[in-house]
């Protein structure tokens, strides 16, 4: 008989279950019994409040999952076979659905960056090239490449908002509006808008935020692409205090970009072009009456999924 080989110091054994919000106290004590790790309860939850917030759906299911320490090369057998067994008896009672007992190995090592398996390398439009740092990518002759590491800001160019507004910033770059203009980005997160921005030719960027850690990132990033000479990212929001601006990038939620939308108009140059991402599709009219009532001219309408970006004329 071949002897089974332990596991490395750190790793664990990811057992996981789904269940109806009511049997999820049955299935997490079960699972509690033999994990030494502890049990987690993820709610199955739907976006409200233009995205910044979660409500519970009790309507799907939840997913329990807990984690076994594999000290020795038996104990995830064990626990699984425990596990197995009581569910099969809970599921024998068909009061509520309860899913298959799922595992997989998780190294600790890996958890600092397992949330780096979610970002591919993005394209957007037909240039824009949204490269992850830790990614590699082989760029086509007119592909224009944003190396992004967002760290703990927004904008990793996956979110629809970010994605509408790389492509509207393509399209007013195809208009000749984009290269050697003045940019504002409103509202920065990673940077990765007035990292395109640079990128696509603009002379001067200036990047907003009220989070220092996104104007940190957005500093991080201006140098990471060689754009840091033309990107200047500081903490704050408007007024800017160094408009007019040929083009303000505004990747806001719709109750900001209300209340900016007098300020938002203040800072283009006339002629200039705004636009404005963020909104959730039922609050799109909303913002197209407080920009209309500030004066700037609705010209163009996006929408991906339950996005909407407006652009703007002033």
């Amino acid at each position: 008989m071949t002897a089974r080989v332990p596991e490395p110091a750190g790793t664990w054994l990811e057992l996981s279950v789904e269940a109806d919000t009511e049997a999820v106290e049955a299935v997490s004590e079960i699972l509690s019994r033999v994990a030494g790790g502890g049990t987690s309860v993820e709610p199955a939850f739907e976006l409200v409040d233009e995205g910044l917030a979660a409500r519970i759906d009790t309507g799907r299911p939840a997913t329990v999952r807990a984690y076994v320490p594999l000290l020795d090369p038996g104990a995830g057998e064990r626990a699984v076979a425990a596990a197995s067994e009581a569910l099969g008896h809970l599921q024998a009672f068909d009061l509520r659905p309860i899913g298959e007992l799922t595992t997989r190995i998780v190294h600790e090592a890996d958890w600092a960056d397992a949330w780096k398996t979610h970002f591919p390398v993005l394209r957007v439009g037909r240039r824009l090239v949204v490269r992850p740092t830790w990614r590699r990518h082989r760029p086509k002759p007119d592909d224009v490449v944003l190396a992004l590491d967002p760290g703990m800001a927004f904008g990793t160019g996956l979110h629809p908002t970010t994605q509408l507004c790389l492509a509207a910033l393509e399209r007013l770059d195809d208009e000749g509006r984009i290269a050697g203009r003045r940019i504002l980005d409103v509202g920065c997160g990673s940077g990765i808008l007035s990292v395109a921005a640079a990128r696509l030719g603009a002379s001067r960027v200036i990047a907003l935020d009220t989070d220092p850690v996104a104007v940190e990132a957005t500093i991080a990033n201006a140098r990471r692409n060689r754009v840091s000479r033309r990107v200047r990212a500081r903490l704050g929001t408007l007024p800017s205090g160094a408009g007019p601006f040929d083009v303000v990038l505004a990747n806001l939620i719709a109750s900001l970009l209300v209340a900016l939308a007098p300020a938002l108009h203040d800072e283009l140059a006339p002629g200039g072009s705004l636009v404005a991402c963020g909104i959730f599709v039922d609050r799109a009219p909303e913002v197209r009456a407080a920009f209309e009532s500030a004066e700037l001219s609705i010209v163009g309408t996006t929408s991906e999924g339950d996005w909407v970006a407006l652009e703007a004329i002033r």
